[in-house]
């Protein structure tokens, strides 16, 4: 595929899929502790088995619920957080998600003051420590962590560009070089967690796929 082909691509994939997870919750991303943890939470919710349109409604429900900052998570009934999961559709795993949520807002309080921006500073640029450090709070793992990084390298450039596996799957499904840096070039201004939102729909989807390149001619 050559060069115009390629950036043909990408751009179908930005315009008709490339809208970020976050905006998709109605979280206004920002470099601030609210919408970061709202960020979190939505991360643990999207890496389970579930669909991902349940686990959006369900960061919405826990915002509408008020459980959108630490504080209010940890001091929340765990009967509170499941009510809330339950509103969003996220039955299968209310009960262990509820106390999961609850200890992972207590974690945050305790160690980092409620901020993930001192969690970002104890990393001091490293990707992989940030990644580390993600995975401490539970029902974050891998997963998790790689979807807080995709979304959040619009926020914190350093973590730019983060394309993780499953990024990297959408992109060979639609014939796109599999090197991070040159599939950020391709993307131009309009940046990469929106790239990385589009190739995981793309990666999870074959109907996206399947638009995308019949967009891009």
């Amino acid at each position: 595929m050559g060069v115009d082909r390629r950036e043909r691509v990408v751009h179908a994939l930005l315009d008709a899929h490339g809208r970020t997870f976050a905006d998709e919750a109605g979280i206004p991303l920002r470099d601030a502790p609210q919408p970061l943890y709202r960020l979190l939470v939505l991360s643990h919710l999207l890496s389970a088995r579930i669909r991902g349109s349940i686990a959006l409604a369900t960061a919405r429900a826990l915002h509408e619920a008020g459980l959108r900052d630490p504080r209010r998570m940890a001091a929340a009934t765990w009967q509170d957080r499941v009510d809330a999961l339950g509103r969003g559709g996220y039955r299968r795993y209310d009960e262990r998600t509820a106390t999961q949520l609850g200890e992972g807002a207590q974690l945050l309080t305790e160690r980092w003051g409620g901020d993930l921006r001192r969690l970002r500073r104890e990393a001091d640029g490293e990707v992989r420590q940030l990644r580390r450090l993600l995975q401490e709070f539970p029902g974050v793992g891998p997963a998790g962590a790689d979807i807080f990084l995709r979304e959040a390298q619009q926020v914190w450039p350093e973590a730019a560009p983060y394309l993780d596996a499953k990024a990297l799957q959408g992109a060979e499904r639609l014939n796109l070089p599999q090197a991070p840096e040159r599939l950020a070039a391709l993307a131009g201004d309009t940046g990469t967690a929106a790239l990385a939102a589009g190739l995981v729909r793309a990666a999870v989807d074959r109907q996206v796929a399947e638009d995308t390149l019949r967009r891009a001619g």
